[in-house]
């Protein structure tokens, strides 16, 4: 696999504290949150990164791999089945 690209970002604190909330209640690190909403702003203006049906770096790589892999419990408490808030990005 690939070597994960090193970033740094300045966030206002609003928005680090929108993201962190998100963040929790996917079950994800802040920082795959923050991966997971630029796949989805990628793929809504259609820049998709997968390549082959595959995306070479999945959501539960790396850091946050724990909150990748048991993230689809915690989306879909509280919720009626097929009934979601969000686009599904998980490759799997």
């Amino acid at each position: 696999m690939p070597e994960r690209k090193k970033l740094l970002l300045r966030l206002d604190p609003a928005v680090y504290e929108a993201v962190a909330k998100w963040a929790a209640d996917d079950l994800r690190s802040v920082n795959a949150q923050i991966e997971y909403g630029l796949r989805l702003a990628l793929r809504q203006a259609g820049r998709d990164t997968r390549r082959d049906g595959r995306d070479g770096a999945g959501e539960g790589a790396g850091e946050g791999a724990a909150e990748g892999a048991s993230a689809g419990a915690g989306r879909s408490a509280g919720r009626s089945a097929g009934e979601s808030t969000e686009p599904d990005v998980t490759d799997s």
